[in-house]
């Protein structure tokens, strides 16, 4: 089976999709006004740019954002910021999730001390569970898989009265997920004074990860708003387990994953793909790869040892799927045609993110320890 899909995008943004869907600048300067808010780093790291023979790698680090160790609470903060000020008489805030967004939600409502549920499913580590709870979430574990556990907070929210902040989106369900979409936005515009510049951007091409696809419809939304078709070339990278925009592409709609949803990637173990977040990928991704379990360790061991003076990177086993992505492109003799259809080459300026740290510190010290 083929690990590499080659896609050909419209790189435009439909009359549906502009406008309409994400806000631009209001959640970087809500971000800004938090307390809490530090820019995450940009990373160049020579020495890997140079092992992997290509010209620049640079990694935005998400692992020291607000203190949660991961990107998450962009989408989340936001969301919960946008629905208060129409509605500032919720009383509880729901959602399903696999770790990073449920604590991200978890902390926003804490900040305005409303209630939290957080429901997730079979496979969530205890630890996960716990950072959760710590910010005041009461949290209930199902003997569901992710989508099933989504749909579940989907009905009770309803049944409740509770408030649903879930990251992806199905018919009528699309506000939300794009105050959430429109909250990642600002990791991209923090970049604008480096990288993102004004007429081209200093990047070639840019390796996502992505679970629902919410987060990297929301890359793809920026980059086709800012640049148009002068846009960086995006791969999207998913585990080979749970690869429901991959599939989807392959069956031409959207689908829940085909695979036995069996991954360490507990934040990409998702199914079927968001309904804002498709419409975007189709028209502005120029291509999906399959990861395994085994490549992630690999690509989080070669964050945790630099070479030369490179930076070192904690990386999370969601968080190092676009390196190890790329490395799957440099050294499969299959992705020759991808390679060539994004210019991957030693002139190539690469864009990473590493979207969360060690958020299960045991596995992490696991997967890094067998390495060594």
């Amino acid at each position: 089976m083929n690990d590499f899909f080659i896609n050909y995008p419209l790189n435009s943004l439909g009359d549906n999709l502009t406008n309409q869907t994400l806000k631009n600048s209001d959640p970087f300067y809500f971000h800004k006004s938090l307390d809490e808010y530090n820019e995450s780093p940009l990373n160049e790291l020579p020495g890997l740019s140079n092992f992997f023979n290509i010209s620049n790698l640079y990694v935005k680090d998400e692992s020291t954002r607000f203190g949660l160790n991961a990107f998450k609470v962009l989408g989340a903060s936001y969301a919960v910021n946008q629905i208060l000020l129409n509605k500032p008489n919720v009383s509880v805030f729901c959602t399903a999730t696999d770790g990073n967004h449920g604590r991200a939600l978890a902390w926003s409502a804490e900040k305005y001390k409303k209630k939290c549920v957080v429901f997730v499913p079979k496979d969530t580590s205890d630890l996960r569970i716990n950072t959760i709870s710590n910010h005041g979430a009461k949290v209930e574990k199902l003997d569901l898989n992710y989508e099933d556990t989504c749909k579940y907070a989907s009905e009770i929210s309803t049944k409740m009265n509770w408030e649903l902040i879930q990251d992806t989106s199905w018919d009528d369900y699309e506000l939300v997920p794009s105050y959430i979409m429109s909250g990642y936005l600002t990791h991209f515009i923090e970049m604008e004074d480096k990288i993102n510049l004004l007429k081209k951007p200093d990047i070639d091409i840019i390796f996502l990860q992505c679970g629902v696809g919410s987060w990297a419809a929301s890359c793809i939304w920026y980059y086709l708003e800012r640049y148009g078709k002068n846009k960086p070339k995006i791969i999207l990278v998913e585990p080979a387990q749970s690869s429901g925009v991959f599939d989807s592409f392959i069956k031409g709609e959207r689908v829940s994953p085909d695979g036995n949803l069996n991954t360490i990637m507990a934040g990409l173990n998702c199914g079927i793909p968001s309904k804002i977040a498709w419409q975007i990928i189709k028209r502005g991704c120029d291509g999906v790869v399959k990861i395994t379990d085994n490549e992630v360790k690999y690509a989080m061991n070669v964050f945790y040892k630099p070479l030369l003076n490179d930076s070192r990177i904690i990386s999370g086993e969601s968080g190092a799927a676009g390196l190890a992505g790329l490395i799957k492109c440099l050294n499969n003799m299959k992705a020759e045609d991808l390679n060539k259809h994004v210019g991957l080459n030693k002139n190539s300026r690469i864009l990473l993110f590493n979207t969360e740290g060690d958020t299960d510190k045991d596995s992490f010290l696991n997967i890094i320890k067998k390495h060594h």
